[in-house]
């Protein structure tokens, strides 16, 4: 009878693990590029489109966005954590040890970096609302690395705001909220520490 009662609270345990791991999927074995390993998306008034971006990230190992002239609205460059199809996704849930995100970049603008975390089902990413963020600062010059603590990431950038959920993490959105004709971003990494 004790045999039947610990084989069947090993199977409970069993079950339970496995169903903490579909909804987010986990990485645990090194740092991320995102640079070098996902798809990069853009939408808004820019001068390069999905297609270049994704080339020249490829063949040079650098992503660049360049505002139209004239330009109207916003332009956001979204990345996923996790490779995927499409600019959506699982999330995915980040080793306890991972502390930080690392970005190597030049920008004419200030940039808002906004986090998605998913969605409760743990099958995409959240849509719409507000997101945990930070600013990156103006860099026009030269490049600049800079290492963003996830405790940094507050809800709408409210100091007193909700944190970032690093164990459900689905992409990070690179946002210039008010371009300006030939407002340049560049970006060399976006290491996510894991």
């Amino acid at each position: 009878m004790k045999i039947k009662a610990v084989l069947l609270l090993g199977s409970f345990l069993f079950v339970f693990t496995i169903l903490g791991f579909t909804s987010a999927k986990e990485v645990s074995n090194s740092n991320i590029d995102l640079v070098k390993t996902s798809a990069w998306y853009i939408a808004g008034p820019a001068k390069e489109n999905q297609e270049t971006i994704n080339k020249i990230r490829k063949e040079k190992g650098i992503i660049k966005v360049t505002a139209k002239d004239n330009p109207v609205g916003e332009i956001e460059m979204n990345v996923m954590i996790t490779e995927s199809n499409s600019n959506d996704g699982k999330p995915t849930n980040l080793s306890e040890n991972s502390k930080y995100l690392s970005i190597t970049y030049k920008s004419s603008h200030l940039i808002k970096l906004q986090a998605r975390e998913g969605n409760t089902k743990g099958t995409g990413c959240v849509h719409g609302g507000s997101h945990p963020r930070i600013d990156l600062p103006v860099s026009a010059k030269k490049f600049s690395t800079i290492k963003i603590p996830w405790t940094d990431f507050k809800q709408d950038g409210d100091p007193n705001g909700k944190t970032l959920d690093i164990h459900n993490l689905c992409k990070f959105n690179f946002v210039n909220y008010n371009p300006v004709s030939g407002a340049t971003l560049e970006i060399k990494s976006v290491i996510v520490q894991n």
